[in-house]
């Protein structure tokens, strides 16, 4: 008689051998069948057995009902990309708490809170350029980290850094931990800063590298990131005021995205700024702030919108985007819902206020 392992039951007499993946038998021939047996026969994934007719006290076998365990495959549904966002926010809260706390930076905690969302990072698509929205005044800080790692994985992505570009991502999440140990007065104070508690400020890179200096799991570029994110080529940054020659380009990305996030979202001492004004800021501040290169890169990828898309102007006026100006791409020709052109290149005052 031929069954499942699952069909039978002790006292069932064996009348021929069981072999797994070897020459050698599971359980030979003539045993008489045990719970352990049948707990074996499972384990090696036998799918049929030959047994008696009759178990081993004279009785007939009668096979109990077939049951076949399959793995379960876990479903894994991804959830909105905006609400996974805003959850790695609420939790990189509690874990940045931690920290100004006195608990240590745990790097693999670290990466299993950010690269997840990293790894989702082509499903933002444009939307990835307008964080700042889901920002608000009271969590900018948190937010900020989010977003500028995200900013910051995508750019060396599209920078060609095929295997570093997380590693990019990672030091931009982790570019501000240092401001844990920034005294809590000064962290949270909502007016302009002191001329002595923005000096205190400028530490946290610092701070921020001696939490990771030891860490295998970060790349030599991805610590110097962290520590060198707010040096600018001209010698104007900090903590070491570092020259361009002496700025690691991982450090160039994340000060790129570091700055466009800031300064879109609305903060305690400062407004938020249209995204394309920003963008022309900083572009005339490239051959001193910033890698003139890499953020022509990061321009083209912000305002890579097609033709068609929706946009508000400053004067309030309403429109889409009809052509793209390569050499201006903060400033397309734009037609109204009137079916008048405007070419913004033409129009220094307006500027793209909104996209739809």
């Amino acid at each position: 008689m031929e069954v499942h392992p699952s069909q039978l039951t002790p006292q069932c007499v064996l009348i021929d051998d069981v072999f797994g993946k070897t020459n050698r038998p599971i359980i030979s021939k003539n045993t008489v069948i045990s719970e352990l047996h049948i707990e074996v026969l499972h384990y090696f994934l036998i799918n049929e057995v030959r047994v008696s007719p009759q178990l081993a006290n004279g009785t007939p076998f009668h096979p109990k009902e077939k049951i076949v365990n399959k793995k379960k495959e876990k479903k894994v549904e991804s959830k909105p990309l905006i609400e996974q966002y805003q959850d790695i926010v609420f939790l990189y809260k509690k874990m940045f708490s931690h920290w100004q706390s006195g608990s240590y930076l745990r790097i693999n905690k670290v990466r299993e809170l950010i690269v997840p969302l990293l790894e989702r990072i082509e499903e933002f698509e444009i939307t990835i350029f307008e964080l700042y929205r889901y920002s608000n005044i009271e969590d900018y800080f948190y937010h900020h980290s989010i977003a500028t790692s995200l900013l910051a994985g995508l750019l060396a992505k599209r920078l060609g850094m095929k295997k570093e570009w997380k590693q990019v991502g990672i030091a931009a999440f982790l570019a501000e931990s240092g401001m844990a140990k920034i005294n809590h007065s000064i962290f949270s104070k909502t007016g302009l800063l002191t001329e002595a508690e923005f000096k205190e400020i400028k530490k946290h890179p610092i701070y921020s590298y001696r939490y990771i200096e030891k860490s295998s799991a970060l790349s030599k570029g991805a610590k110097l990131a962290i520590l060198q994110h707010h040096e600018r080529p001209d010698g104007s940054g900090y903590p070491l005021g570092l020259k361009a020659d002496k700025i690691h380009s991982f450090a160039q990305i994340i000060a790129i995205c570091d700055t466009y996030h800031a300064m879109t979202s609305e903060r305690r001492y400062r407004e938020k700024q249209s995204p394309f004004l920003v963008l022309e800021e900083m572009e005339r501040d490239s051959y001193q702030k910033f890698d003139y290169h890499i953020l022509k890169k990061f321009m083209k990828l912000c305002t890579d919108f097609p033709v068609g898309t929706k946009v508000e102007l400053s004067n309030q006026l309403i429109g889409e985007i009809v052509h793209r100006e390569p050499a201006f791409p903060t400033r397309p020709i734009i037609q109204l819902e009137s079916g008048e052109m405007i070419a913004l290149k033409e129009h220094p005052v307006l500027y793209i206020k909104h996209v739809f």
